[in-house]
């Protein structure tokens, strides 16, 4: 992709998410329609399907030819990364959104030839405009992100944690996450995972684990990372498919290697 055309592909797309931004906030306080999908946690609203059909929409108006892998089922079928696609989340966070009107973000990312070239995390209450563009850096609110620190300790450092493993150890034996969660510092639970990565890519959290994330869960924030100088796995230390769910480590790579073999026992 063109840096120039990467450029005018990120100003749509900034808009694009602002616009749904302000009609989240308009629409917050009204009625809302609150249903389940996998089970009783995974929530959606009409507000998500609202948004999310906004920019689909606008996408293929705009950009006929691109396709779109989202959550709530207004996008494409996708099965390959072929040629341009945009990964949305049109509010992550959904159960934060129902009940605490906060802490929620829209995640957009648009990926060429399986390479993330835009990636945009909006903290839509808070007006927090995160954004990466590859080979530019990554941003918050058009403020550049310095470097992941390179002296990182683990003792010193705070995660991002999503407790799923606490009922599902399958991926990880609970006594290795405990003696993790006693060397670091301490852990921290936000409800949006991508918030959580654009934690980590702003230095404010070091990394962000789970045991189970969506595409639309990490696709903008891996690219924010990775801007950055942080690292984004599985919890064996593989590359993320981007058309399957996964589990996920995000964070500063002078510690991956550590907890992933010596806390996490994955290797």
């Amino acid at each position: 992709m063109h840096i120039k055309e990467q450029k005018e592909l990120f100003a749509q797309a900034k808009q694009w998410t602002l616009d749904a931004g302000l009609m989240i906030r308009k629409n917050l306080n009204k009625p809302l329609s609150v249903t389940t999908k996998s089970n009783h946690k995974d929530l959606v609203t009409t507000m998500d399907e609202q948004v999310e059909k906004f920019f689909a929409t606008n996408i293929k108006q705009k950009y006929p030819e691109h396709q779109i892998l989202s959550e709530e089922g207004f996008g494409d079928q996708v099965t390959n990364l072929s040629g341009f696609v945009w990964i949305i989340d049109p509010i992550d966070g959904t159960m934060n959104f129902v009940h605490q009107k906060r802490n929620f973000a829209i995640s957009l990312a648009i990926y060429y030839d399986n390479v993330g070239y835009i990636g945009i995390i909006y903290d839509v209450m808070a007006d927090e405009f995160y954004y990466a563009l590859k080979g530019e850096g990554a941003f918050k609110n058009d403020v550049k992100l310095p470097p992941l620190a390179k002296d990182i300790v683990l003792s010193e450092t705070v995660l991002g944690l999503n407790h799923s493993w606490l009922m599902d150890n399958s991926f990880v034996h609970e006594k290795y996450m405990q003696q993790l969660i006693r060397k670091i510092r301490g852990s921290r639970t936000y409800g949006s995972a991508a918030l959580q990565f654009a934690y980590v890519a702003e230095g404010s959290i070091d990394g962000y684990l789970s045991m189970r994330l969506a595409p639309w869960d990490f696709a903008a924030g891996k690219i924010l990372v990775n801007e950055v100088g942080g690292l984004t796995t599985n919890i064996y230390g593989e590359s993320l498919n981007l058309l399957n769910r996964s589990t996920v480590f995000t964070g500063n790579r002078h510690i991956q290697q550590t907890i992933l073999n010596d806390y996490l026992k994955t290797k």
